[in-house]
């Protein structure tokens, strides 16, 4: 054999062993199927991003206990977004351009639920949001159409306003309501709106409205224009941060009527915040019971208290049905292709999840049932479930 020819043996039989260590390391990545899971694990709403995300990589554990899905693992890849919708976009740009994400789930705020959309849209990869309720997370705010690729497993603030305006009007009997927004959170200023709507269409009367702003401390001048108007209710659509400061602070004042909320309150830290004693009297829509009795939600309760030592809230229960509901259309859709898992997710109906039965309907929103929640004694009491 010439030199050249000895040369180029060489040469082949190195191209060949680089070959199978590339094939080999493919193999290997492809062992896991890569899913983000993004949520606010520092920031204002931490408490909300730090449960769902129990709640997801519960799920996951489960799944993965049970032989994966497409016989694979799946690889939970988690990512802060630190509750901002800047650092939404941030995040979401990570896992998807960086970790090779085929799909994402997470987000229980709507402002940062809408940010990680916009990139989910623009790079056409699959996302389950958890716990947002804006109507803009899944529509698409300059053309009115449903984003392809945006879903989520909660219900939204229309609903959910309309709910709360329902209660006030006919169990709390109130004529007359006051309210205080959070000027920078689109959850609080489109609850607001729902409730509004639905209020007055009821024969109700808003006699104030009143603005605040997050990290807000002093609520005390709000409160005594308020107060001066003399409200049967007070209605506050916020985070429980800045709710449990407001419903103290309106009890300090001598403000007894009921107040009234969204599912941005179901938080452990309201009661530390505002203490139980001035938090009686208080009521607010919800995801989800602990004291619901079917069998999938009692056996996620039980799971979820071992797993991680405490109670499970409504973000927990949520952050696990995303999880579920975005692996079941893995499954049905026998793939890992972007545009199948989401032609399967378009699909879903009747699923059967820990927080209820839901169908994604033509805006790619859950359509589920809400719960009534009083606050006695710093205990979440269950009142009533009201149907879509």
């Amino acid at each position: 054999m010439s030199k050249i020819g000895v040369k180029m043996t060489c040469l082949l039989t190195m191209l060949v062993m680089l070959a199978g260590l590339v094939t080999g390391c493919g193999d290997t990545a492809s062992k896991d199927i890569k899913i983000g899971v993004v949520y606010e694990l520092t920031g204002n709403t931490a408490s909300f991003g730090t449960a769902a995300a129990n709640g997801a990589k519960m799920a996951f554990k489960e799944i993965n206990a049970k032989g994966g899905v497409l016989g694979k693992q799946i690889q939970p890849v988690i990512a802060d977004n630190k509750g901002e919708p800047s650092e939404s976009s941030n995040a979401m740009t990570k896992v998807i351009t960086q970790d090779k994400v085929i799909a994402v789930t997470g987000f229980t705020v709507s402002s940062n639920g809408i940010a990680g959309s916009t990139v989910a849209e623009a790079n056409k990869i699959p996302f389950v949001a958890a716990a947002t309720t804006n109507p803009k997370v899944t529509l698409d705010e300059k053309t009115g159409k449903t984003k392809d690729y945006t879903f989520r497993v909660c219900f939204i603030d229309p609903f959910q306003g309309t709910v709360g305006a329902n209660f006030a009007l006919n169990s709390l009997k109130a004529t007359k309501a006051a309210i205080m927004i959070d000027n920078s959170s689109d959850y609080s200023k489109g609850l607001a709106s729902f409730f509004k709507e639905a209020f007055t269409k009821g024969g109700g009367q808003i006699i104030s409205e009143e603005a605040y702003l997050q990290k807000d401390q002093d609520f005390k001048t709000i409160l005594t224009k308020i107060k001066a108007t003399n409200p049967d209710i007070l209605y506050v659509p916020g985070y429980y941060e800045e709710v449990g400061k407001i419903v103290k602070q309106a009890r300090e004042m001598g403000i007894i009527v009921p107040v009234v909320g969204g599912d941005g309150w179901d938080s452990p830290k309201l009661n530390e915040i505002g203490g139980a004693q001035a938090l009686n009297n208080t009521y607010f829509t919800n995801h989800y019971s602990v004291e619901d009795t079917s069998p999938l939600s009692k056996a996620f309760v039980e799971n979820y208290t071992k797993e991680y030592g405490q109670m499970p809230d409504a973000m927990a229960v949520l952050g696990y049905d995303a999880a579920y509901v975005l692996v079941d259309a893995i499954k049905r859709a026998n793939s890992t292709e972007a545009d199948k898992i989401r032609e399967a997710l378009v699909a879903t109906k009747d699923f059967k999840g820990a927080a209820g039965d839901l169908t994604l309907n033509d805006n790619h929103d859950a359509v589920k049932g809400a719960v009534i929640l009083e606050m006695k004694d710093g205990k979440q009491v269950y009142k009533e479930t009201v149907k879509p």
